[in-house]
């Protein structure tokens, strides 16, 4: 089977990258569609109890900016009765993106399954799945990243999935455990008070670099990407940079007293960012690398996400990578007039 543009991928990007393949007038048949489970990527399998540090409104404005979603049409959801400059549970956004998924996947191929290998031969990508071969000239890769780890082998790793949605980690032996936290991001300030909630006997919080909170200017956001935002900000104002609640410590990694507070840990929870996943196999070149301004990874291949996010510098000169859905569905909508006329 050959199409003209394969989507690896079904979370926000690979869901925001069918959208506006069709939008630029692909026809639906000329596209498919690879993923696993096609629900709603790690947003819909594991981060729905999540706090978001997005305010609803851009959630909004992603869900309508394909015309494609047919969003309008959707049935009343949670989601669009909430203060659009309030944030939300990452549930509220996960069930439109499974209803804007099944919408999409009536109209193009879908193949439920895992992308192995990808070749281009002959100027034609051959991609290898678990099921079978198809053939594409283009193919945007959106295959999402996972939460990174650090090498502590002698404490029991809870891992970060758990520690951030309250139901599981209420089933962890957490009675009496000196729990360490490794990282100062968004999702540190959430698994913080969560672990505080429980019997522990003290939570040590390691961290390399002071917080760092977004601020909302008139028509920009310092530090949008690497700043603290919404409930996680609020906390960290409170309890790190204000005052810190009983059993929990604070140890900057470089300090001197890193090995001693870390020999006092039985536990580990490393919130210290995430890192892409394993690229399909391409035996070719290795594992390749994109451009951060365009998402070129080679001739018809492309990258879009939060795998490969958008370089961009704000006025100060700072730079970032722009992470978040509507900021994918911004980035497709700048590229992929690109894309179209880049292939082998």
């Amino acid at each position: 089977m050959t199409y003209a543009w394969t989507v690896i991928g079904a979370g926000p990007a690979g869901i925001a990258a069918v959208g506006k393949l069709l939008d630029e007038g692909i026809p639906p048949e000329d596209i498919a569609w690879i993923d696993p489970a096609f629900a709603a990527g790690d947003i819909g399998a594991k981060w729905r109890s999540v706090s978001s540090n997005t305010q609803v409104g851009f959630f909004l404005s992603y869900l309508n900016g394909a015309k494609a979603f047919r969003f309008s049409e959707a049935p009343p959801m949670p989601l669009t009765e909430i203060d659009t400059e309030e944030t939300c549970a990452l549930a509220l956004v996960a069930d439109p993106l499974r209803w804007i998924t099944e919408h999409l996947r009536k109209r193009v191929a879908t193949f439920e399954t895992t992308a192995t290998g990808l070749f281009l031969e002959r100027r034609q990508w051959r991609i290898e799945t678990g099921q079978q071969e198809l053939t594409s000239t283009n193919v945007v890769l959106a295959v999402g990243a996972s939460p990174k780890k650090l090498n502590y082998p002698q404490l029991s790793e809870i891992p970060l999935e758990v520690a951030l949605d309250p139901e599981k980690l209420a089933a962890e032996p957490l009675d009496n455990a000196t729990v360490a936290v490794f990282g100062s991001s968004h999702s540190s300030m959430i698994v913080l008070p969560h672990l505080l909630r429980h019997p522990v006997a003290k939570v040590i919080n390691f961290y390399r670099s002071p917080l760092k909170y977004a601020v909302y200017l008139d028509d920009w956001i310092l530090f949008d990407d690497s700043g603290l935002k919404g409930r996680a900000a609020v906390w960290a104002r409170e309890n790190i940079d204000g005052v810190l609640p009983e059993r929990l410590e604070r140890c900057l990694v470089d300090g001197p007293e890193f090995e001693e507070k870390l020999a006092q840990c039985d536990r580990a929870v490393y919130t210290v960012g995430l890192e892409r996943r394993t690229l399909p196999e391409t035996s070719q070149w290795g594992q390749l690398d994109y451009n951060p301004n365009n998402g070129i990874l080679a001739p018809g291949l492309f990258g879009v996400g939060i795998a490969f996010p958008e370089q961009s510098i704000d006025p100060f000169g700072y730079v970032e990578y722009r992470v978040g859905l509507k900021k994918f569905m911004d980035y497709l909508h700048s590229v992929l007039p690109l894309w179209l006329h880049y292939s082998p």
